[in-house]
């Protein structure tokens, strides 16, 4: 007789799809719905793979399980001697051979068990968008995440092709809208009516929405320096109205919708919106818009995506989130634990009017090239995050719980559900993300201990008990301070986004400074890689670089076995905000590794975190926060044997 486990999803799990406790080693992300495996079973591989003759697809009227999306659902079925793929349409077929690639990529090569899995999507739109209007990024690049996101059930690219910057999109119509003079970053780099032709076919092929954007009134600085009109006055309009003649039938003919922005902008022609809404429509197109922006009733517009926390959905008319999705203001390790953690638009799963979320990634702050935008946004690791919940739905807040920060009990369910995605997004960090700019290594064995804070009165130099000796609590003109435990390569005191998405302090206040300690017990003697940092550089903000042979203008200092760490040579010195000038090495991602020796046995961490006023004039959104993990000294993984913990305990 046959023995089944059975990993199925229930209202109770809330941060994947399946139960971690299985028999077989999978490194399934997302995970699916429904997993039943059967042990006594093993199909056996061909040189690695499959034997095709053995492998079929089948398209079925029902996938009577899936709750949801059932045009996306989809029934794989491996036993001994074949490999069955079930679905109702070719979408559900696609995401069925990633999960099977995914098992067979991560099987030992020789066979896979033999396994049932009925899987849906708990939200149809699962995407991400690029501000290519800001900063131009090549059509080798951009097919590269499409075809890479795939492989993780991502069907939306959002491309932002214009902006005050420029007009990325080739008009024959209008040719002056591509003169480099009109340009005011990347000069004259757009994308072709061919390349917009290549793009979109290839999004086609991997099972992916194209959802072109011509970003209007407002953000159209270029469309007036090409046009010499403004978008809202009656020549503005009539330009407009035939560039998306051109737009909707001859660039992306076959995309179902566009998106027409009118967000950040004051509206002067009362007209504009409702008039360019039923233009587009007419086009055959369905028409997306920011919220905030204009103001619309059901009916008017066919769905809003909405942005900041202002953004709300209003019933009748389908809303993609996007307001705490911005990763251009994202750290590399504590927001990636909120983005897991957080359901999507607060819903458990999608609806009629909830129809999913998007990523965005917003340029405002130059950076060199494709590889800094995907490395110093954490890109791929964010995706990975965003791909698992979006999928499988659920999670345990909507950034107002623990927001940042991953629970200290290590019993807790939110904290083994990020350990488990963690160890699979590892695996595809090495496996299907090889040579990829991904800047993450493991952090939930990183163990902290952090002191309340000490009032400075304004004064960043002002010492405090915990730099003469570490205890768990000390008394401070007359005040008893604590010390509470934390986890993660990254903490942050107080989040960019301030009270609104809960970081360490539930109450920060500014002039204050904390101390974050713990022990590092190493096996041996031994050179490692340190990343670290105390300020994470938005790459949409014009932000100065730090001062010389300082990690901040908040006077922070790190140190390791009582060594100070001393920050890099900046190579950015310049002394006026701009957002033209490019990050270079102000991220940890963007700069080799600190040379760092470890004494075999325990090695002490200290660092001191003050801050001032939480804005400043050469910074505008502080970071209280700090980045710490040792690293290989190439830092392209962890190192291996490290014990963190403040007690000093293996």
């Amino acid at each position: 007789m046959k023995i089944f486990t059975y990993i199925v999803l229930t209202t109770l799990l809330l941060l994947s799809c399946s139960t971690t406790e299985r028999k077989e080693t999978f490194q399934l992300l997302p995970e699916p719905k429904m997993l039943t495996i059967d042990l006594s079973g093993q199909h056996l591989l061909r040189l690695g793979v499959p034997d095709s003759s053995l492998v079929s697809e089948k398209l079925v009227n029902a996938i009577p399980k899936a709750i949801i999306n059932p045009d996306e659902a989809y029934r794989l079925r491996i036993t001994p001697d074949s490999i069955l793929i079930e679905a109702t349409t070719e979408k559900g077929i696609y995401w069925a051979r990633q999960t099977l690639a995914q098992i067979v990529e991560s099987s030992d090569g020789n066979s896979v068990p033999a396994l049932e899995i009925t899987d849906w999507p708990a939200f149809r739109i699962r995407g991400f968008m690029h501000d290519v209007g800001r900063s131009y990024i090549s059509v080798d690049e951009i097919k590269k995440h499409i075809r890479l996101l795939s492989k993780f059930k991502i069907n939306v690219f959002h491309w932002h092709l214009t902006e005050n910057q420029g007009w990325r999109l080739e008009s024959n119509v209008f040719p002056q809208l591509n003169d480099p003079v009109h340009y005011e970053r990347h000069h004259a780099q757009y994308y072709t009516v061919a390349q917009a032709h290549e793009i979109a076919e290839y999004c086609r092929q991997h099972n992916m929405l194209l959802i072109p954007e011509i970003d209007m009134p407002g953000h159209s600085a270029a469309f007036v320096r090409a046009i010499g009109h403004d978008m809202q006055s009656p020549e503005g309009m009539k330009v407009l109205k035939r560039l998306m003649e051109e737009i909707c039938t001859e660039v992306f003919p076959d995309a179902p919708w566009i998106h027409i922005g009118t967000d950040e902008v004051q509206f002067t022609n009362p007209s504009f919106v409702p008039e360019m809404v039923a233009h587009v429509r007419g086009l055959g197109k369905k028409v997306i818009s920011w919220n905030p922006g204009w103001a619309y009733r059901s009916g008017e517009i066919d769905a809003t995506q909405l942005w900041s926390y202002r953004g709300k959905a209003q019933p009748g008319i389908p809303a993609i989130d996007s307001r705490f999705h911005y990763i251009n203001h994202f750290d590399a390790f504590g927001d990636i634990v909120a983005l897991y953690n957080s359901r999507i638009a607060d819903a458990e799963k999608g609806s009629d009017d909830i129809a999913g979320g998007i990523v965005a990634v917003w340029n405002d702050r130059l950076l060199p090239n494709d590889e800094q935008i995907v490395l110093q946004n954490n890109f791929y690791p964010l995706m990975l995050a965003f791909a698992e919940r979006t999928w499988c739905g659920g999670g345990s807040e909507y950034f107002d719980k623990n927001g940042t920060i991953l629970p200290t009990d290590e019993n807790d369910a939110v904290f083994n559900g990020f350990v488990d995605f963690e160890k699979r997004m590892l695996w595809h960090k090495k496996h299907t993300f090889t040579d990829e700019p991904f800047a993450y290594v493991k952090q939930t064995n990183v163990k902290w201990r952090i002191t309340d804070a000490f009032p400075n009165d304004g004064d960043l130099l002002k010492s405090f008990p915990p730099e003469t000796g570490i205890d768990d609590t000390y008394e401070y003109n007359g005040i008893g301070y604590g010390s509470h435990n934390a986890t993660g390569a990254g903490i942050y005191l107080r989040h960019v986004w301030g009270k609104t998405v809960p970081a360490f302090y539930k109450n920060p206040q500014e002039n204050h400074t904390a101390y974050a300690y713990t022990w590092v017990w190493s096996p041996k003697a031994q050179t490692v890689g340190l990343w670290t940092s105390t300020q994470d550089y938005s790459r949409s903000e014009s932000d100065l670089p730090p001062p010389r042979g300082k990690w901040d203008y908040r006077e922070s200092r790190i140190y390791v076995n009582n060594n100070e760490i001393m920050p890099p040579v900046w190579e950015n010195t310049h002394t006026g905000r701009t957002n033209e000038i490019t990050l270079k090495n102000e991220n940890f991602q963007a700069r080799p590794p600190i040379p760092v020796e470890l004494n075999k046995g325990w090695n002490s961490v200290l660092l001191k975190l003050p801050v001032g006023t939480f804005s400043s004039s050469g910074v505008r959104l502080q970071k209280w926060m700090f980045t710490f993990v040792f690293v290989t000294p190439d830092g392209k993984d962890a190192v291996e044997e490290l014990v963190y913990s403040p007690d000093r305990k293996k």
